[in-house]
């Protein structure tokens, strides 16, 4: 079997390795680069998807592929400010990455009690069948290598009733925008990278990696074959990112 590697197509049991990499490279200043790729647009998109996301006291939230846990404290915000209106236990988010040294920039950063770490695969998540509230992975699928075993797994983590998200780069609408979108990534991106963090090669991969990810509809109808009902997406920016949702039933 192969996967994907940006361009290139590698033995699959190569792409783990490679893409802990990536992140071992870019991990200490892999923040920074969100905000000066997307001139902090990232975070309006973030801020839109925790919103669907509505975490609740109580709950148990799985943050899968959640890095330095960007989107796991806009969780705990978000739980605890619920729970200051209606009462409730508190809510366990659960950051849970591949890769090591992106875990250990979020708990350097410090979190709120809320948040816990774990080093993971979304392949095969180290938790109970049906135990999960809600399960997210931003800008992380397209990262794995079998996409469709991740959306299983995802499923079979959530309990009935349990919220699934992916926010991830996605396809631009319009034809101008993905010319302009295309220029922009794959000539001024790498550059930022190089400047920033000494590693073009990483965000070269970023820029490829997206094109080889499935479109928003293809997406959509593998979490439909995965398992997850009234499944859909909103598009942000005009499609450069895009918010899929769906519901274990």
């Amino acid at each position: 079997m192969t996967a994907t590697f940006g361009y290139r197509d590698v033995d699959a049991s190569e792409k783990a390795g490679l893409v802990r990499g990536v992140f071992d490279r870019v991990a200490s200043r892999y923040d920074l680069m969100n905000d000066l790729m997307s001139a902090g647009v990232h975070r309006l998109w973030k801020d839109a998807a925790a919103a669907r996301l509505n975490p609740q006291p109580g709950e148990l939230i799985l943050d899968v592929a959640g890095g330095t846990g960007d989107m796991a404290r806009r969780y705990a915000r978000m739980a605890r400010r619920a729970q200051e209106r209606r009462g409730g236990e508190d809510a366990r988010i659960v950051v849970i990455d591949y890769n090591a040294e992106m875990t250990g920039e979020g708990i350097a950063k410090g979190a709120p009690p809320e948040v816990a770490w774990a080093v993971g695969d979304a392949q095969a998540l180290p938790v109970p069948d049906a135990s999960a509230d809600a399960y997210s992975i931003s800008f992380g699928l397209r990262n794995v290598t079998d996409v469709a075993a991740a959306l299983r797994e995802a499923r079979r983590v959530l309990k009935p009733g349990g919220r699934f998200m992916c926010l991830e780069f996605s396809r631009p609408v319009s034809e101008a925008l993905q010319k302009a979108y295309d220029a922009y990534s794959f000539k001024v991106i790498p550059f930022i990278g190089d400047k920033v963090t000494g590693d073009r090669d990483a965000y070269q991969y970023l820029v490829e990696s997206i094109r080889r990810f499935p479109d928003q509809r293809t997406l959509a109808r593998m979490m439909t074959e995965a398992g997850f009902a009234r499944t859909g997406f909103t598009n942000f920016t005009g499609g450069v990112a895009a918010l899929h949702t769906g519901w274990a039933i």
